[in-house]
């Protein structure tokens, strides 16, 4: 370990710029090994600074030359950058920089990505490009020429000129360094265009390296899609003559909403029906709809600090699933929002690693790109909207548009901006940003002389720095539904800002079944006290989708629960619940499927904990196994014919429709599978004509482990194809049984198509063994010990990953001595590792805590 820990950032000590930039000129000579940068930069006094003090940001970077207003300086180098005398008074710095994209593995700044140039500078790459004010609320506009032998070089805003071995690009609209972005390589276009609502042409063009355009059409259409949903929804056009994204292969992030080029993880952006799954192209729907909604909420309108990360975040994660679920099924769209909500941010709330969505203090940024940040934040806009109303969100989103246009903005500006449009008091509402953890919401009921009353009481656990918690405003959506199963009370929302509070419903003959937290209106959990005939009677009932689903969920967990800890739990009446669930047709099959799905073990293993008993990992794994094998017994009469109503005969499409009966058609084959031993999966194998159905059996063979041969065919058919080799790679390990999976993780280290360096293929190897948390955590250890060698490995290459990674770690705390002697090992052997970045350090630091 470094001899100095690196010392954390704090909020509090947050000073304006001392210096702005009117605008920025940058020259780029390409070389693999020995880029130059030339910068012109013309700063200007901040009249809002207390100080003329002059640092710029610079990492990794040979200066070759400086000057101010054409005469050489020499300045002197610090920590993290540089410093100079300056004049009191505008003037134009310059500097030549040489840099190494080649030997840039971090992929950070300006690397290289198979012989192509690519950039990140999300959240303090841009240092790694020349010397600048690497911090977003300074603004500026950018003119760039690329000089090179690249066919292709492009970069932010709109080209002005272009030779042999040249061009230039100039984006008007001042920006963040976080936000430029070069490209430069050898690659083909698909072009389209958009006629904006106010009549103005924009050309469109989506890059990608040659044999790829046939992977372009549908990644081209979820552009247009989201680019008339933005103006139709929030009133928003696009401001710049062309829109353009590029795929590129190596890339730490899923894309990045760099003005008007916005770079992409070619796994999200490429697709197509032999190669991609039904999630993959609703995930790819879901990403460019995301960078696109940045160009208002992160662009036009940027965060003053990093702190304020959520306000970018968590407003356009909440715009990308309000667009999914328009194309989509609102329902299905909700019930996975808040699934991914649970299986990870959750779990982040419950850990060492829970922090507020607007954060106090950080070491690393980059370890904040979390699911508290995005999903959480998501969610209180969300709430936001609830408790509002639809036309006065609308209504203050235009105001925050018109106020902060061109801004670099706080959170406490985006709230000011809803209590100014609405009139509204949201000072207790601010506690959600600024305190971390997840509200535990304790919910008892009584009825009398037709007078119903809801009593709720809230309590968040204590979270690494705050031992004591306020009470929230939580905005709880309920409905009542009588005996005779009509709907008595449709859905109200009620505002509860006190520890405890009741509300009482009057009027009533008889007393009502409850549907709390309608749509999942707030991120807390619900602990109520309920039968499994009231639970039986909301999955059949219930108006509300998501509680309809919610109520199957909590049922089968109950069950999973009381497998794992040897207890009695209600699998009858869960067996009996799922039969009518699966044999309605009026229900959306998409709806089916996810109804059909159990808990996950990691939901399973916490549901446990937070009840006071230590999870056994290998009782979840065949908890599940068992309650698996009795739902196929009780269904196997219905299996054959629902399975050939989920059919697709039509062409391939990866609409919702069709989507929807692919995941109930496989959802039933998992059970079909544990009664015929592979055959109908065999069978389904062999005659797929789409990615979807072909992973899906292969998947169910290696359950059974009988996949060897279609394993074989898989990669023989696909080796080709990187990303079709990551879910190869992918799903040996998640379908390997417990004792199995870290023995296949090892062997698969030492496949010739194991490139570690890359990041979608390490993802896909050490992500699947900790999604496989019976393997992960099996007694031997092997897996702890295997994922630390690969880490301390992989972070002098790539630091991001390799922090981002440690989480797997994060629940060692949850576990019984043994697991936990062993994780907390192998977390202190990755911190004891020489020279581990700033990044690892403080992740696996905050882990172990005070250890």
């Amino acid at each position: 370990m470094t001899e100095t820990a690196p010392q954390p950032i704090f909020l509090a000590d947050y000073t304006p710029p001392n210096w702005l930039i009117e605008d920025v000129s940058l020259t780029f000579y390409l070389n693999p090994t020995a880029t130059r940068v030339r910068s012109a930069i013309r700063f200007v006094p901040n009249p809002k600074a207390t100080s003329r003090d002059f640092f710029l940001h610079g990492d990794g970077l040979t200066l070759i030359r400086a000057a101010i207003d054409g005469t050489d300086i020499t300045p002197e180098f610090v920590d993290g950058g540089l410093i100079a005398d300056v004049p009191d008074r505008a003037f134009t710095w310059e500097a030549e920089v040489e840099i190494n994209p080649e030997a840039n593995t971090a992929l950070e700044g300006l690397y290289m990505s198979n012989g192509m140039y690519c950039t990140q500078c999300e959240a303090e790459g841009f240092r790694r490009i020349t010397y600048y004010p690497d911090r977003p609320d300074v603004m500026a506009p950018f003119k760039v020429r690329i000089e090179g032998d690249m066919p292709v070089m492009l970069s932010n805003g709109n080209p002005t000129d272009a030779g042999e071995g040249w061009a230039e690009w100039n984006d008007p609209w001042p920006k963040p360094a976080y936000l430029f972005a070069l490209v430069a390589g050898e690659l083909v276009a698909r072009d389209d265009s958009f006629t904006t609502m106010s009549g103005k042409d924009v050309d469109l063009k989506l890059w990608v390296r040659p044999g790829d355009e046939g992977k372009t059409a549908f990644g081209m259409e979820a552009l247009k899609a989201s680019m008339k949903w933005d103006e139709e929804v929030y009133g928003r056009e696009y401001d710049l003559d062309i829109f353009q994204i590029v795929a590129v292969s190596d890339f730490n992030m899923g894309a990045m909403e760099n003005k008007g080029l916005n770079i992409f993880n070619t796994s999200a952006v490429l697709a197509s029906p032999e190669t991609s799954t039904d999630a993959n192209f609703e995930r790819i729907e879901a990403i460019i709809a995301h960078e696109y909604f940045h160009n208002w909420t992160g662009n036009r309108i940027t965060c003053r600090d990093w702190f304020q990360l959520s306000l970018k975040e968590g407003l356009t994660v909440f715009r990308d699933q309000q667009f999914s679920g328009d194309m989509r099924s609102k329902a299905v769209c909700r019930i996975n929002d808040v699934s991914a909500l649970r299986g990870r941010q959750f779990r982040e709330d419950n850990g060492p690693l829970a922090h507020q969505v607007q954060p106090d203090s950080f070491v690393e940024i980059n370890n904040f790109y979390t699911a508290t940040i995005y999903e959480k934040g998501a969610e209180l806009i969300g709430m936001m909207k609830t408790l509002v109303g639809h036309d006065a969100y609308y209504k203050a989103l235009d105001l925050y548009f018109t106020r902060h246009d061109g801004e670099a903005a706080t959170i406490e500006d985006w709230v000011t901006v809803f209590e100014d449009s609405t009139g509204r008091d949201l000072s207790q509402f601010r506690r959600w940003y600024k305190q971390a953890g997840t509200p535990r919401l304790k919910v008892s009921d009584d009825f009398s002389d037709g007078t119903y009353t809801l009593h709720f009481e809230q309590e968040t656990p204590a979270t690494p720095g705050q031992d004591k918690k306020l009470p929230q405003h939580i905005p709880i959506a309920v409905g009542l539904i009588g005996p005779n199963r009509d709907e008595v009370l449709s859905t109200q929302v009620l505002e509860m800002t006190e520890a405890k509070q009741s509300f009482t419903f009057g009027g009533l003959g008889a007393k009502p079944t409850p549907s709390i937290l309608r749509n999942f209106s707030a991120p807390v959990i619900l602990q109520r006290d309920s039968t499994p005939t009231e639970r039986a009677f909301l999955l059949a009932h219930d108006t509300d989708p998501f509680n309809k689903w919610e109520s199957g969920r909590t049922l089968a967990k109950e069950v999973l629960v009381a497998l794992a800890t040897g207890e009695d739990g209600p699998m009858e009446a869960y067996l009996d619940a799922i039969a009518i669930m699966l044999r309605d047709e009026n229900l959306d099959p998409a709806f089916r499927a996810l109804t059909l799905g159990l808990p996950s073990q990691d939901d399973l293993a916490q549901t446990i904990f937070d009840a006071g008993v230590t999870p056994d990992p290998q009782k979840i794994y065949h908890a599940q196994q068992t309650l698996w094998q009795a739902m196929a017994e009780h269904l196997q009469d219905h299996l054959p014919r629902m399975m050939a109503e989920m059919e697709v005969t039509e062409p391939y499409n990866p609409g919702a429709e069709q989507a929807g009966k692919r995941a109930l058609g496989l959802g039933l084959l998992n059970l079909l599978n544990r009664l015929d031993g592979g055959a109908a999966a065999q069978s389904l194998y062999d005659r797929a004509d789409n990615m979807t159905l072909k992973l899906g059996a292969l998947g169910y063979l290696l359950q059974v482990q009988k996949g060897d041969a279609a394993l074989a065919d898989f990669r023989e058919q696909f080796e080709e194809d990187e990303l079709v080799m990551d879910k190869w790679f992918s799903l040996q390990v998640v379908h390997a049984t417990p004792d199995m999976a870290a023995d296949v993780t090892e062997k698969l280290t030492k496949d010739p198509a194991f490139n570690w360096k890359n990041p979608n293929r390490f993802r896909a190897l050490f992500g699947a063994l900790a999604m496989n948390p019976a393997g992960f955590h099996h007694a031997s250890g092997k897996a702890y010990e295997l994922s630390a060698d690969w880490l301390i490995k992989l972070d002098p290459v790539n630091h991001q990953i390799a922090a981002r990674m440690t989480t797997a770690f994060e629940t060692w705390r949850r576990y019984d001595a043994d697991r936990q002697d062993m994780m907390k090992s192998a977390l202190q052997r990755i911190l004891a590792t020489d020279g581990l970045s700033r990044d690892s350090q403080e992740m696996v630091g905050r882990m172990l805590g005070d250890q």
